[in-house]
């Protein structure tokens, strides 16, 4: 059984940063390509950023430049270090394989970024 869990999150000024973390459990975790996702109030989840099996990276346009995403595979951990954050960027995050599964879903951490 596969289980993701999500850590990290909390209340951050406008241009703070936040490390998010996402431990994974069960044997999906090396050969999968991971992602980091978000879900603004009101709006559908999103994908914002993914790390190959190997350690590539790529971004969505919202947060090219400011999120960096790496992992750990020996120690299946999965990392999000935020910087520069907006009230934009206000958000549930949730990490997941990518492409993402629906039994793989967990509950997310909070982010709000506020003044």
């Amino acid at each position: 059984q596969v289980q993701l869990v999500e850590s990290g999150g909390g209340l951050v000024h406008p241009g703070g940063s936040l490390r998010l973390s996402c431990a994974a459990s069960g044997s999906i975790f090396s050969s999968r390509a991971m992602g980091w996702y978000r879900r603004a109030p009101g709006k559908h989840r999103e994908l914002i950023a993914v790390i190959t099996a190997d350690g590539v990276p790529n971004y969505a346009d919202s947060v090219k430049g400011r999120f960096t995403i790496s992992r750990d595979n020996a120690k299946g951990m999965v990392y999000l270090q935020m910087s520069g954050l907006k009230p934009e960027d206000t958000a549930v995050y949730y990490c997941n394989t990518e492409p993402s599964k629906s039994d793989y879903w967990g509950q997310g951490t909070q982010v709000t970024v506020s003044s």
